[in-house]
């Protein structure tokens, strides 16, 4: 019996495509509509994913626990309430949520045989990802204003940026939805009608690209063009502005003071190398220079240790933290 001309009409298909695709009459043919994908994950190997499901979930618990001790302890302390100590707690929480997009997911693919994740739940973590990396891009540049602020003009800073802590959060927020807006809607414009078998751990835009029916030319045009600019934006921002701090302190004495503001961005310059230099290879360099291995390795390091690193590396290099954070222990257990 042949279709209607114009029918929307939307069939579960009981062939040999299981229950991950539906049929759907579109124009004067039937079309396979693809509803959930397959993410094939890091490894086969059954030895490999037990140990990686271990690590993995090691890094997982001390992600979510360092993270939120580290708002914690910024929240409760009032000497830790100062505009760089606010913007690392924004930090954290953004790190908690990027990991919280991905991790869990990850470690489900490493214990069943076929990790299955839905259209919509697919365009979600999607949108998660997108939305709480660019407001970490934004963070790491707003932090590099504060410590250009701090070093250069350490007599207008405590009037300077309080007011305009808010200001800059919400920009960076809104600039994190608008970053997830695009790829959620360029998402929605791509059509699914063959392979489902996501070669990545998470949906990431480029795998899901590859999969398309629909041209997808311009669906993946828009989100790369958003992406990049965010990335060279920021970078361009902290560079100029790390070029004002190191040129202010070499005119000036190396005094305690500098050395405690210096220390601050010492571990705020360690956490743009780490995080800039993993999300410029997967998402900036060409995808012919590198292999699907090495991007699934890059996205390992910028989605599930880097948010883990943060918390250790700002501990480690900020004095002021670690008496506060030294205090409260002996509190607790005295």
């Amino acid at each position: 019996m042949s279709a209607p001309p114009r029918s929307s009409t939307v069939l579960n298909s009981q062939g040999s495509f299981g229950s991950s695709y539906v049929i759907s009459w579109i124009g004067n043919g039937n079309h396979t509509i693809v509803t959930r994908f397959i993410l094939l994950g890091l490894t086969d190997d059954p030895i490999l994913r037990v140990i990686l499901f271990m690590i993995i979930l090691c890094i997982y618990l001390v992600t979510v626990f360092g993270n939120f001790s580290t708002i914690t302890l910024i929240r409760i302390s009032s000497q830790l309430h100062h505009p760089m100590s606010i913007f690392l707690s924004h930090l954290a929480f953004a790190d908690i949520c990027l990991s919280i997009s991905v991790t869990p997911n990850m470690l489900v693919n490493f214990v069943v045989d076929r990790n299955l994740i839905s259209c919509h739940g697919c365009g979600m973590q999607l949108g998660s990802i997108a939305v709480f990396g660019a407001i970490e891009c934004f963070l790491l540049a707003i932090m590099a204003y504060d410590c250009f602020v701090a070093i250069c003009n350490p007599l207008l800073y405590s009037t300077k940026m309080s007011t305009q802590v808010c200001s800059v959060l919400t920009a960076a927020y809104i600039g994190g939805f608008l970053h997830s807006c695009s790829f959620t809607i360029s998402f929605i414009f791509l059509f699914f009608c063959g392979p489902n078998r996501v070669n990545h751990f998470f949906c990431d835009f480029a795998p899901l690209g590859e999969l398309s029916c629909s041209d997808s030319c311009i669906p993946a045009v828009v989100p790369s063009f958003i992406a990049g600019s965010i990335i060279v934006f920021t970078v361009f921002v902290i560079v100029v502005f790390y070029v004002y701090i190191l040129i202010t302190i070499l005119k000036m004495n190396f005094t305690e003071w500098y050395h405690k503001a210096f220390s601050t961005c010492t571990a705020h310059l360690t956490a743009v190398t780490l995080y800039f230099g993993t999300v410029t290879f997967v998402y900036v360099m060409p995808k012919s220079t590198f292999l699907s291995a090495q991007n699934k390795v890059a996205s390992v390091f910028y989605n599930v240790v880097i948010p883990m690193l943060n918390p250790i590396n700002y501990s480690l290099r900020n004095n002021e933290i670690k008496g506060v954070l030294k205090r409260e222990v002996d509190r607790i257990f005295s």
